[in-house]
C-alpha cells in the first residue's frame, strides 16, 4: 500500500439522513479535560480525575503540534470502503515513530500534577529506548494491559491516542461501518463504551465510541456489542444517596457472552465516555461480581491499578 501526505476526498452523505461514522471532534480531548474536571468534584477519585484532565490536555496541545502524516491513498480508502475494512487498522498500520515524542513530551508535561507513585514511571519513560516503545504499544494495540511495566501503559495509550485520533480527524466520517459491528470502522479496535445522543440528526441514536481513535460508529440499542446478540440484554446502574445521576451511566450486560459495555445518555448532562466510564468504576466492580467481563478497554486505566 503507498501512502500519500494528501488528505483525500471523502463523500459526504445527504444530511438528511443520520450519519454511520462520527469523525472525532478537533477539541475531543479538551472537551474530556473539561469533563474529568467536573467529575472530580466531591468524587473520593478527585484527585486521579484532575490528573487525567492534565493528561487529557496535553493530549490536546500534542494533537496541534502533530506533524502531517501520511495516510492511506484515495484508492486505498476506497478499498476498504468496498471490502468493509478498516483504513487504519491498529494492529497493522504502520505507525509513524513520531507518537515516541508525544509520549515523551506528554510524560514531562504532566509529571509536575502526576501523583508521587507515578513520578517514577514517568522519568522512566525518557530513559527508554525506540525498541522498547514500540513492544508497549503493541501490547497496548493487542489490549495485553498487565505484566512487567503495566504501569506505563496508560501513558503509551495516551500517546497512542494522540496519534491514531489525528489521523481519523484528517481521513473523516466517509468510512463505511464494518461487517463486524462491534469494531471501530477507521482502526478496528474495540469501543471503550457507547454513549446516546440527544441532538440533531444523531437523536436517539446510539454510537459506539472507539477506545483508541475517538472515531465513533452506529449501533443500534438493545444489541450486544461483542457477539450481536439481542436476547439476553439487561441493564444495570449504581444506586445509592452518594450517587450523582445514577441513570447516566448505566452497564449493558449480555447473557449470551458473559460480556458488558458502558452505555451513557447525554440527556443527563454533558458527558464524555472515556470521562464517565472512568470516574464510575464503582460500576465495573458491580457488574464483574456478577460475572461478567469488560467487552472494551479504557486506555487512561491500568485493570487493577486504578
Amino acid at each position: 500500500m503507498t501512502a500519500s501526505t494528501q488528505t483525500p476526498i471523502i463523500p459526504i452523505k445527504s444530511s438528511s439522513e443520520p450519519p454511520a461514522v462520527i469523525a472525532p471532534a478537533t477539541d475531543i480531548f479538551t472537551a474530556r479535560a473539561t469533563r474529568f474536571e467536573q467529575l472530580a468534584t466531591g468524587h473520593t477519585l478527585g484527585d486521579w480525575l484532575r490528573f487525567l484532565a492534565v493528561i487529557s490536555r496535553t493530549q490536546h496541545d500534542a494533537l496541534q503540534k502533530l506533524p502531517v502524516l501520511p495516510l492511506p491513498t484515495a484508492d486505498a480508502l476506497q478499498q476498504a470502503r468496498e471490502h468493509r475494512m478498516p483504513p487504519l487498522p491498529a494492529q497493522h498500520w504502520q505507525r509513524d515513530p513520531a507518537w515516541h515524542g508525544v509520549l515523551r513530551q506528554l510524560a514531562t508535561t504532566v509529571t509536575p500534577a502526576a501523583p508521587e507513585a507515578a513520578r517514577a514511571d514517568l522519568a522512566r519513560i525518557a530513559t527508554l529506548p525506540a525498541d522498547k516503545l514500540e513492544e508497549l504499544a503493541e501490547r497496548v494495540l493487542h489490549t495485553e494491559l498487565y505484566g512487567d511495566d503495566a504501569a506505563l501503559l496508560p501513558y503509551v495509550g495516551a500517546a497512542l491516542q494522540v496519534l491514531w485520533t489525528g489521523l481519523a480527524q484528517r481521513v473523516g466520517a466517509g468510512i463505511t461501518v464494518l461487517d463486524v459491528l462491534g469494531v471501530c470502522p477507521c482502526c478496528g479496535f474495540l469501543p471503550v463504551a457507547s454513549i446516546v445522543k440527544t441532538v440533531g440528526e444523531t437523536a436517539n441514536l446510539r454510537f459506539l465510541h472507539c477506545a483508541l481513535c475517538n472515531t465513533e460508529w452506529n449501533l443500534v440499542r438493545v444489541k450486544c456489542a461483542a457477539c450481536d446478540a439481542n436476547d439476553g440484554i439487561s441493564y444495570r446502574q449504581l444506586e445509592g444517596a452518594g450517587v450523582k445521576n445514577p441513570e447516566a451511566m448505566r452497564a449493558e450486560t449480555c447473557d449470551s457472552c458473559k460480556s458488558y459495555l458502558k452505555i451513557v445518555y447525554t440527556e443527563r448532562g454533558g458527558v464524555d465516555p472515556v470521562a464517565d466510564d472512568l470516574a464510575t468504576l464503582a460500576l465495573d466492580i458491580l457488574v464483574d461480581e456478577a460475572g461478567y467481563a469488560r467487552a472494551g478497554p479504557n486506555l487512561l486505566l491500568v485493570p487493577g491499578n486504578g
